[in-house]
């Protein structure tokens, strides 16, 4: 090739060059899609929407919150693999989905390390080990000598096998070095109601859905499950503080865009994310739903989801746990 066609291809190639970037700079022309892998109503649908809300005004553009439930999230994570990536598709990532998935679910589809260009996270949430009344331990770590005493003689509820209430209890059994008695339920309204009823002992449950049974009375807030006490809830210690140094069992919660995403898109979109959890209003909206802000860059929640998905893999592997789809 002579020199001469060497420089009017790369002449010709220069506005598919410049075009990147002028189109990050113009982004975004149009609304945006923010798939959540859960129905509408539940605690990731609101944080969903609480960010959707500021990040449309802040963008300029509305952001469309997208529900798409089916086998805990992974249905949807699969799908959203196949997403153009130009920032107009994004997903609201999930522990229990982008974490716990994998390893639940064999043939879940996705690679989160791989298929996903992390935006920033949004924030986290921990939940609470509540006890019935009657259950007559005062502290976790009674609680663990009790179960030490007798294994497998106590109870606990979650939400339903592979949920992020079951997997906390895993945790807590496999760190203790004690037996519980796992009993699922189809949700986190059914477990509630039994916890409630005195028909189990006790569950590892979010904390909005607990704090006013705490504050009347009805049920007993051992400890949260965060490593810092929950602002919700700051007269109550942590797992950590009260007989198990170490735990923690929180879920996290961020945005993500599918693999390939120019970085100045990704960076724009951190940006507006960031902003929006800045911002008072989100804030007390967050700590109403029970989560902490987490501003991050995209690649601080690269190795937070790296990390998680070591963490809860882990747990799902030597508890044995896995789920067909």
């Amino acid at each position: 090739m002579t020199f001469g066609h060497l420089a009017a291809l790369l002449l010709g190639l220069l506005p598919a060059a410049l075009l990147g970037p002028a189109s990050a700079q113009d982004y975004p022309t149009r609304p945006l899609t923010l798939i959540v892998p859960f129905p509408p109503g539940g605690s990731t649908s609101v944080m969903a929407r609480i960010v959707a809300e500021k990040m449309g005004e802040l963008l300029g553009q509305n952001v469309i919150v997208d529900n798409r439930p089916g086998a805990g999230g992974t249905i949807a994570a699969k799908a959203f693999t196949r997403a153009a990536p130009d920032g107009y598709t994004l997903f609201l990532g999930y522990s229990g989905t982008i974490a716990i998935g994998p390893t639940l679910y064999p043939n879940a589809g996705f690679d989160p390390l791989k298929d996903f260009a992390p935006i920033g996270l949004i924030g986290s949430a921990p939940a609470v080990l509540a006890v019935h009344p009657s259950f007559q331990v005062g502290s976790v770590a009674e609680l663990i000598q009790r179960a030490k005493e007798k294994p497998g003689s106590i109870d606990y509820g979650s939400a339903g096998v592979g949920t992020a209430t079951h997997i906390a209890g895993e945790l807590f059994t496999s760190m203790a070095g004690i037996k519980l008695t796992h009993v699922p339920y189809r949700g986190s309204g059914p477990v509630l109601n039994d916890l409630v009823g005195g028909h189990i002992p006790m569950s590892f449950t979010p904390i909005p859905a607990v704090h006013g049974h705490v504050q009347s009375g009805t049920l007993k807030a051992l400890a949260v499950t965060s490593l810092k006490r929950s602002p919700l809830m700051p007269e109550v210690p942590t797992v950590a503080e009260t007989g198990l140094p170490g735990y923690e069992a929180v879920l996290h919660y961020g945005l993500l865009a599918p693999a390939g995403t120019p970085k100045p898109i990704v960076e724009k979109l951190n940006k507006a994310l960031r902003d929006a959890i800045s911002t008072p209003e989100v804030q007390k909206r967050l700590a109403f739903e029970g989560a902490e802000p987490l501003p991050s860059s995209p690649e601080e929640y690269a190795l937070d989801l790296a990390q998680d998905l070591a963490k809860w893999s882990k747990v799902l592997r030597e508890a044995g746990i896995k789920l067909a789809e």
